[in-house]
């Protein structure tokens, strides 16, 4: 089937979700994918960081192939054997205590939410003042289901869908004062992108979690912490919350998970953990078998990488500052490890370069309307760095480096 059949017959047969570039993938191998017509690409997205271990990791494909033979589904309602193992490992790495398994990034994050209002309903039964708020951040990204969407601070993914679940507050990003002087004793739980991804790749402050931490811990309530997009060791770490020092009580992880495969999963304490009692919550796909099996293996191959992804990305940044120097139309490159984003002054610019690339055979894409956003696979060398840079470098020249003439913040949002 070609390109045009396959434009002609989703247009016909799916909902307009996406706006998808005019590609045909049909294969992929490393870091690398080929289309249709046998066009090669380096890929610098990852599946927006799904892929971390490239496509068709020998590892993945002997896990896949060996528990597809054994049992690819079973009922929550019965035990198998991965589970336990994947948790086991999981806690390990995190420092936290229990996990539950899901689909999905949006189904983590929509459980962690249930997790902060039932562990608090434990506390106001005890006698303590009602904890039933949620703070999140201005410009965050939680998710497309209406909770994670209610506490988004991106209006233009909110608007279509209000009224959304009511008592969310939004501080401005590493805005501390703002954040104690909204902190109060009815919050039940803050809730962080360590690094906000499609926020444009803006990490926090150390400043700012560790007052997020304090705060929590002064009154009870909880941090959680969203490392959906740079957990799992996309900053070179297992959790970028660990550049930090700071545990948190939740954490929600999933796009690299299971290499793939759709799973999610929700970290946190035994205290956390108390609040919820069997029928509270459930999932009927959720760490099934086959995806428990190859995340096991993920985080097997995983852990050699990490010295690895720390050494590509000190590189690849210093690769990126250099080019800063070089472009006017450049205004910041921000990130941590392998998840870097450079900040356009122009919406228009960034797009150009995104297709511009494209063209070219390289695969990134353009986040927060101006950042260019760069998740390679975990794997990447030097020589595919210097490739996207060399891309990268003339396409910022070919390109009018027009700076916009107002640059435009989330509008600050009340509880509502």
């Amino acid at each position: 089937m070609n390109l045009a059949t396959v434009i002609r017959s989703e247009q016909k047969l799916l909902l307009p979700t996406y706006d998808r570039q005019k590609v045909l993938f049909t294969r992929g191998r490393g870091v690398y994918l080929w289309d249709s017509c046998g066009k090669r690409y380096l890929d610098f997205l990852s599946g927006i960081g799904v892929n971390a271990l490239g496509h068709g990791h020998p590892a993945i494909h002997s896990a896949l192939r060996r528990q597809s033979r054994q049992l690819i589904h079973v009922s929550n309602l019965f035990f198998h054997e991965f589970q336990a193992e994947l948790a086991k490992r999981l806690t390990k790495i995190s420092g936290l205590e229990k996990a539950f398994f899901c689909n999905s990034g949006t189904e983590a994050w929509e459980g962690a939410l249930k997790l902060a209002r039932a562990y608090a309903r434990t506390q106001n039964h005890n006698g303590h003042r009602a904890k039933w708020r949620l703070l999140a951040l201005e410009n965050s990204f939680h998710g497309r289901t209406f909770g994670s969407l209610a506490t988004t601070g991106q209006e233009k993914y909110r608007h279509p869908f209000a009224p959304l679940v009511p008592g969310v507050g939004f501080v401005a990003f590493n805005d501390t004062n703002d954040l104690k002087r909204q902190f109060d004793g009815s919050v039940c739980a803050i809730c962080l992108e360590t690094i906000q991804g499609e926020g444009g790749i803006r990490p926090l402050s150390q400043e700012f979690l560790q007052a997020a931490r304090q705060l929590s811990e002064r009154t009870g309530a909880l941090l959680i912490v969203d490392e959906i997009q740079c957990g799992l060791g996309r900053t070179g770490r297992y959790f970028a919350y660990q550049h930090y020092g700071v545990k948190p009580d939740i954490v929600t992880v999933a796009k690299p998970l299971a290499a793939g495969l759709p799973l999610g999963a929700i970290l946190t304490t035994n205290r956390v953990a108390s609040g919820m009692h069997p029928g509270m919550h459930g999932t009927t796909f959720g760490g099934g078998p086959l995806a428990c099996a190859v995340a096991i293996e993920f985080l097997r191959t995983l852990e050699p990488l990490l010295a690895h992804i720390r050494e590509m990305g000190d590189y690849f940044r210093a690769r990126l500052d250099r080019l800063k120097l070089r472009h006017s139309g450049v205004r910041e490159v921000r990130g941590m490890g392998l998840m870097m984003g450079m900040d356009l002054h122009s919406a228009e610019t960034a797009k150009a370069v995104v297709a511009q690339l494209l063209q070219q055979g390289i695969l990134i894409n353009r986040t927060n309307e101006t950042v260019l956003r760069f998740l390679p696979p975990y794997i990447i060398h030097k020589k595919q760095v210097d490739q996207l840079i060399c891309a990268l470098d003339m396409a910022l020249a070919k390109t009018p480096q027009r700076k916009s003439a107002v640059v435009r913040f989330p509008k600050r949002s009340r509880i509502h």
